[in-house]
């Protein structure tokens, strides 16, 4: 495994060839207990912890902190997949089970929060692994991320599928008295038989609607990102339908619609999981990604223009300016796509959360 190999940006961090740590600072951890049973923890003390999002990325932020590599809610569609090659571990099973631990992120973050080079700007977590997996209720980071945050006022914004976000609503409430303060959730379906394959080591989508509903019945907004939508399993009109009155029910306040996108890493991964549960399907997934990892843009705008609909009718909307995650997010095309080859005029962009 190679840990020396991953340099820091140099915001707010130790010099570029520097790496994030250290061999010498690994500790490597079972716990035989049913929820961690057959997951192995890497704890590492970070060098960096506020990292620069690539200029090229899509995502519309500029910075992330990401306590935890690898991720024991197991998508199989998870784009983060291949960050795991960058320290010789498997993207497969590999992800799902050996999992990074950056122990010292809340004081690490703290330190660089306070640094004269740091000028308050908004930060993003949960965009690569979720911040809220299973780790996080042993390892409990989040309260002094949350509570360092809090106390420089630094707007934030946290996107998860887990329930455990609820265990730090008294922090996200005092944060957000004195700073922008973001959540989302992220449910792309509620169809149960699907979710059960796909994201196996997740809260059941009704759970995390609980989520939306706990929170927002506290004060805090709280949008649904619905991703992602998953083609020809879970883009049905009923589906679609289905889940957008779920959210609607839930109280969220915005509901964003993402469509499956498959980056090398993520790509063969679930490639392999289509073969094996719906080999029917795997030409058509071929056909539908052969220009790379995103779907046509016709598809995009279709979903996008069904969802915005549907959220009309129910009365919720797309993330806008001013809404609770604070992240401006692009609007729907106004006239429908043709059904068969993508349109000319330009569209909303897929943007790449999950």
């Amino acid at each position: 495994m190679r840990w020396e190999n991953l340099t820091a940006d140099p915001a707010g961090g130790p010099a570029r060839d520097a790496a994030l740590f250290s061999a010498d600072t690994v500790t490597t951890r079972t716990f035989d207990t049913p929820e961690f049973r057959g997951i192995t923890f890497h704890e590492v003390r970070a060098r960096s912890i506020v990292n620069r999002v690539p200029g090229a990325s899509r995502m519309p932020f500029e910075w992330t902190v990401n306590p935890y590599r690898g991720c024991s809610h197991a998508c199989v569609y998870c784009f983060a997949r291949k960050t795991h090659s960058y320290l010789d571990l498997d993207t497969g099973l590999g992800f799902d089970s050996q999992i990074v631990v950056k122990v010292n992120a809340p004081e690490l973050l703290r330190r660089q929060l306070a640094s004269p080079r740091w000028h308050g700007e908004h930060i993003a977590m949960g965009t690569n692994v979720d911040c809220y997996q299973r780790a996080e209720g042993r390892y409990r980071l989040m309260p002094g991320i949350i509570a360092a945050l809090r106390d420089h006022a630094n707007p934030f914004s946290i996107l998860t599928k887990g329930t455990l976000v609820l265990r730090d609503l008294d922090l996200l409430k005092q944060a957000s008295e004195v700073t922008d303060v973001g959540i989302s959730v992220s449910v792309g379906f509620t169809d149960t038989e699907l979710w059960r394959t796909v994201e196996p080591g997740t809260p059941a989508p009704e759970r995390r609607l609980d989520v939306v509903r706990t929170l927002t019945d506290h004060g805090i907004g709280c949008g649904v990102l619905m991703a992602p939508v998953i083609p020809f399993l879970g883009d049905h009109p009923a589906q679609l339908r289905a889940t957008v009155q779920a959210v609607a029910a839930s109280g969220a306040t915005s509901v964003t619609p993402l469509v499956l996108h498959l980056r090398p890493g993520a790509r063969e991964w679930f490639m392999a999981w289509l073969e094996h549960h719906h080999p029917y399907l795997v030409r058509r997934y071929e056909r539908l990604y052969a220009e790379g990892a995103y779907a046509p843009k016709w598809y995009q705008r279709r979903i996008t223009r069904q969802v915005h609909e549907l959220a009309q009718e129910y009365g919720i909307g797309p993330a806008r300016a001013g809404m609770p995650r604070r992240i401006t997010l692009p609007e729907p095309a106004a006239a429908p796509a043709p059904a068969a080859q993508a349109p000319t005029a330009p569209g909303p962009t897929q943007l790449t959360l999950l």
